[in-house]
């Protein structure tokens, strides 16, 4: 783990608040000179503490209305079969995020799709496809309570 003080804590803390804040907004905030800022988000970068930049965009704006989680289990757990599923699942574009998992799962994923024919679809023609899935079990979300929330910091003061 990397060793972080008060001001690399006030950083990451107004980074994730909003990553697009220029040099002279972070100092202002964090009580450092920009150039200072500029120096700590290059280590903190450097140290995979910051792992990148991106935008988070509306699923629903897209027309993505519909957001699944989706148990998987896996007929076999060799090597092979899990490797082969995992180059697989990669290349599904509605799969936003997967999970190899403890519990009656092998992996939990996470869907989007633009409505419920869609996820019948993505569900029978590609997901049972997966070479080695031998069940699924969705839950599909009826209201996000909490998206994407910050990461917490308050165990490293």
């Amino acid at each position: 783990m990397v060793e972080l003080d008060t001001y690399d804590l006030a950083l990451l803390a107004a980074l994730q608040t909003d990553g697009r804040s220029t040099h002279q907004q972070l100092a202002d905030r964090v009580h450092l000179s920009p150039s200072q800022v500029g120096r700590r988000i290059a280590r903190l970068e450097a140290d995979g503490v910051i792992t990148g930049y991106r935008v988070n965009l509306s699923h629903q704006a897209l027309g993505l209305g519909v957001v699944v989680f989706i148990s998987i289990k896996l007929a076999h757990h060799g090597d092979t079969a899990v490797e082969r599923f995992r180059e697989e699942i990669l290349l599904l574009d509605e799969v936003q995020e997967c999970y190899a998992v403890a519990g009656e799962a092998d992996y939990l994923v996470r869907v989007v799709v633009p409505d419920l024919p869609l996820l019948a679809d993505f569900t029978m023609k590609k997901l049972m496809r997966v070479p080695g899935v031998e069940s699924v079990r969705s839950n599909i979300v009826l209201t996000a309570l909490k998206r994407e929330g910050q990461l917490p910091l308050s165990h490293l003061r």
